[in-house]
């Protein structure tokens, strides 16, 4: 790399540096750059009139479908073995991980996956047992999910959990759930009422309205965090709890969180946390102690678990004694003979009544093996450490572009994500989606936009603790000389980003709104 190119020098437009000679790229015959691949839809590969197989037809075959046999072609195209893998491994090397780069999505937490785990994972005894086979046969499985559960009342100071919610949303779900079935038990039928901060995630007055509630919005302070006034004026008897996350999604620490808890509580409502970003204070403070009641803990954000992709979520929920005896079937128990998963409610269990069933089955197996992993490889000075360092590397990102990127809350710190508002792009005719795109160009997924909402032209950037100093540097340089093309007036660089993607960029607001969902010949 010549010297000039090391100092900041960036190319214009299409071109590439390369040992001080300017390259321009060029268009191919195949339109693949070099080993980029172009990769055309599955329909466009293959066809329906052949099959990558050749079987014979099956003789004297009688249907066993009842008369819903299929009437038509199923209407897909034929591939041959090498066409099929080509096509999904030329789509699996478009797509960003966190094995490729910084992730940089704030709220969501896209920390490093340790092979550690998934080698755990892979052991005989959690990969291959089934949940129909008999209990008495994974004694293993049954010791590590209490061992999980274990560890996760120790750092939360939680009285019980409940591992079967499948993701966030769902705990989530479930910690309202066992609130509802507390105020049925006692009969509470005026709580009618959940408060619920203008930043929250979108799931938590969502989650509320499912249940029946009625939800009243809690507006924020003019420094981003929740006012205590403001709880105590709504915290009328008809409340029954508050749904509060913290740290907050505009990352700050609510620093009145026990007063807010004591003002729900003084009223008979429960304080539902959501736990999305745990992963700042694992190790330093328990949130029960702060006045929380129920709280879920996304494996995937804070413990290291695969995130995303369409394979399996885990959301486990924490419960103060309060709550405890109304989290959900099935449960872990542990008597004379040993551990047991309890199923149904006896008549030896009159202290316990759980509100019921929130899936099939107890929870997902892999993900518990690698949370578990993570938690006994970091131990618990490990855990702080990592939270500690998330908290440090978000605020070193603040620091590194305070100066020349906008904070709605004014230059305060952060915790484990800083957030950013548009005001440094005004009158630059670039906007915070244009911003977003450019980063593209440069190698990064973009931060999340436009969250939340009580912000205008939101970044939120959380580098995690995964981060090293120098991709982090990078990264600040990298924004630095974006805002610097911005307020130079190179209005292309942002406008026609990205540029270097294989798709550019979309009319992503039309492809929500009217989505294409089937194939059709020449559309």
């Amino acid at each position: 790399m010549s010297a000039q190119h090391s100092q900041g020098t960036r190319p214009t437009k299409l071109e590439t540096k390369f040992l001080g000679e300017t390259a321009s790229i060029k268009t191919t015959f195949t339109g693949n750059k070099a080993l980029n691949i172009e990769e055309p839809l599955l329909f466009e590969v293959g066809s329906y009139d052949k099959s990558g197989v050749d079987l014979p037809e099956p003789e004297n075959v009688r249907s066993r479908l009842g008369g819903l046999e299929r009437k038509t072609p199923i209407g897909l195209p034929g591939l041959s073995e090498p066409e099929t893998m080509r096509h999904y491994v030329r789509l699996s090397q478009k797509n960003y991980a966190i094995d490729l780069g910084t992730y940089p999505l704030g709220s969501c937490t896209m920390k490093h996956n340790p092979r550690l785990n998934e080698k755990m994972a892979r052991l005989p005894g959690f990969a291959d047992i089934h949940p129909l086979q008999p209990i008495s046969s994974v004694p293993g499985a049954i010791e590590l999910m209490d061992y999980l559960s274990y560890w996760l009342l120790e750092l939360t100071g939680a009285y019980g959990v409940a591992l079967s919610p499948r993701a966030g949303a769902h705990g989530e779900l479930c910690g309202m759930m066992a609130i509802k079935a507390a105020h049925t038990h006692a009969k509470n039928t005026h709580k009618t009422t959940i408060l619920v901060p203008d930043s929250a995630h979108g799931t938590n007055p969502a989650t509320a309205a499912l249940l029946g509630y009625k939800v009243k919005a809690v507006p924020a302070r003019e420094d981003g965090t929740v006012s205590v006034e403001a709880i105590q004026e709504l915290a009328t008897d008809e409340v029954a709890g508050l749904m509060l996350t913290n740290p907050n999604t505009c990352g700050l620490f609510e620093r009145d969180i026990i007063k807010i808890a004591d003002a729900i509580h003084n009223v008979g409502g429960y304080f539902y946390c959501d736990g999305a970003n745990f992963n700042a204070i694992v190790g330093k403070v328990r949130p029960i102690d702060l006045g929380v009641d129920a709280m879920h803990i996304n494996l995937h954000k804070t413990f290291s678990t695969p995130h995303g992709g369409g394979g399996p979520g885990s959301g486990p929920v924490v419960f103060s004694e309060a709550l405890a005896p109304f989290a959900p079937l099935p449960f872990l128990i542990r008597d004379m003979d040993g551990l047991s998963l309890r199923e149904t409610c006896g008549e030896n269990t009159s202290e316990q009544h759980p509100f019921g069933r929130l899936a099939a089955f107890h929870g997902q197996m892999g993900m518990f093996v690698r949370a578990l992993s993570y938690m006994l490889s970091h131990g618990a000075d490990g855990l702080k450490q990592a939270s500690e360092d998330a908290v440090l590397n978000a605020n070193y990102i603040r620091a590194g572009l305070r100066d020349v990127m906008s904070q709605p809350y004014g230059d305060q710190n952060c915790m484990h994500e800083v957030l950013f508002d548009q005001c440094f792009l005004k009158d630059t005719d670039v906007s915070t989606l244009d911003f977003a795109k450019a980063m593209i160009d440069e190698g990064y997924h973009p931060m999340t936009m436009y969250f939340p909402l009580v912000v205008p032209g939101a970044m939120l950037i959380e580098p995690t603790e995964s981060e090293s100093l120098s991709s982090l540097d990078m990264f600040i340089a990298t924004l630095r000389d974006l805002v610097q093309s911005a307020h130079n007036g190179e209005i292309e660089r942002f406008k026609q980003a990205p540029e270097l993607t294989p798709v550019k960029r979309l009319d992503e607001t039309k492809a929500a709104r009217s989505p294409v969902l089937r194939w059709q010949d020449g559309s």
